[in-house]
């Protein structure tokens, strides 16, 4: 068993689970808060660091991607991103989900659009070889005639579905034509998609077929990156951040320690190894130290890459995490789009809320704690914080907070706010 507290004894590393948590939230850029006001290159900077931005349409708050940016970066203009994705600093593709991408790492995407190895391609394989010459039709007609939108193509009969099987042909063909990379996302429109071809969008040097990484380069690259990106992270969880392996990653990371590419630590109570980036040497060191002190709160995406492996949140939080959009209304439990609460380094709960942007409201439907969270002004504090600097990002300055689980915090969460 590990001794309770960092040290490092034959050679071995190890950590408390706090240490661990520290050193995961300082890699993910949710220790501290932001030190300045952002600035556009910050944008860049952040998904640089986390390596993937995901996407996600749901707009109660706001959508995921410009959220997962506040959370980290504090009160920016959303529209940086969408100005990075049209100047050719970003691009979309398939990832852990769809994502928003650094444009320096298209060529490992690339090997995925060639052979249709993305998550969910094998749909889309099967429609190019049953109709190839359709597709290229679509493409020529792309190249010829501009930039086009999915929109641009009729449903059926007017209906407006929820699955491929309401989709005329072209717009079926357009989305299938995305993941094989022929086309791709020029910009977006009111977050809707613009595409063209991908000789149009890519810079030069990445149009060119013949130095596509193989798929045993991009395993490692993408397993180093992933551990990277979590700060630290055990063997089953590496493959999910990218989603390019299940819980046995390829390559194995203790192969990657051997050749002094990952280090291996030991996390107390934990029956199997982590595995963290010589990158992040200096911040083990001070994790070990006790020097890592989470002093952040804030409120998080439900795609956050913080949460959204639910196991990976429930061990290093003890936080059980499950966004309730895709349950029916009367099995949820929390709400339709609620955002977990970190502060200090724990995470506290999650709240249920809606920005009403015209009426400049930033309603709490609902606010629920952790069971073992201790109620006092210190919390009230820390969370009426986090909500107001949401809420004026959102330029809802209005916070109305409806009902708190346990209801005992409700007037502590309320006079807090009210000295905002």
């Amino acid at each position: 068993m590990p001794p309770k507290s960092g040290s490092e004894k034959s050679g071995e590393i190890f950590l408390t689970l706090e240490q661990a948590r520290a050193l995961q939230l300082a890699a993910m850029g949710l220790l501290t808060p932001p030190k300045r006001r952002a600035k556009k290159a910050d944008v860049l900077a952040t998904i640089r660091s986390m390596n993937v931005l995901q996407i996600d349409t749901i707009h109660i708050v706001a959508r995921s991607p410009y959220l997962v940016l506040w959370s980290r970066l504090g009160d920016y203009v959303p529209r940086w991103l969408d100005e990075l994705l049209t100047e050719g600093a970003l691009f979309e593709y398939w990832s852990h989900a769809a994502c928003f991408l650094p444009i320096e790492d298209y060529p490992q995407y690339r090997r995925q659009m060639l052979h249709l190895e993305a998550a969910g391609s094998e749909g889309s394989a099967l429609r190019l070889a049953a109709d190839p010459y359709a597709h290229l039709e679509l493409v020529e007609h792309v190249r010829e005639h501009g930039p086009v939108r999915a929109r641009d193509f009729d449903h059926v009969d007017g209906r407006k579905g929820n699955g491929w099987w309401d989709w005329k042909p072209d717009k079926l063909r357009l989305e299938t034509l995305f993941t094989a990379g022929e086309i791709m996302v020029k910009q977006r429109e009111n977050f809707h998609r613009v595409y063209d071809v991908r000789e149009r969008v890519l810079p030069p040097e990445f149009v060119d077929d013949d130095a596509v990484p193989s798929r045993d380069a991009i395993d490692v690259v993408w397993t180093l990156a992933a551990v990277k990106a979590m700060g630290l992270a055990p063997a089953r969880w590496i493959g999910d951040y990218f989603r390019h392996a299940g819980k046995a990653p390829r390559p194995h990371p203790n192969s990657l320690v051997e050749t002094h590419d990952l280090l291996r630590v030991q996390v107390a109570d934990w029956s199997w190894p982590a595995y963290v980036h010589p990158d992040h040497a200096a911040l083990l060191k001070a994790a070990q130290s006790n020097r890592l002190r989470p002093s952040y709160c804030t409120l998080l995406s439900p795609f956050d890459p913080l949460v959204w492996d639910r196991e990976r949140a429930l061990r290093m939080f003890n936080f059980d995490y499950r966004i309730e959009c895709y349950t029916p209304e009367a099995k949820r439990k929390y709400g339709y789009f609620t955002l977990p609460i970190l502060v200090r380094g724990a995470l506290v709960g999650r709240v249920d809320a809606k920005a009403h942007r015209a009426d400049g409201i930033f309603e709490v439907r609902a606010l629920h704690l952790e069971v073992d969270v201790a109620l006092n002004e210190t919390l009230a504090t820390d969370i009426a914080g986090a909500l107001h600097r949401c809420a004026q990002w959102h330029q809802t300055p209005v916070v109305e907070v409806l009902r708190t689980a346990p209801a005992k915090f409700l007037p502590l969460l309320r006079k807090a706010l009210a000295t905002c």
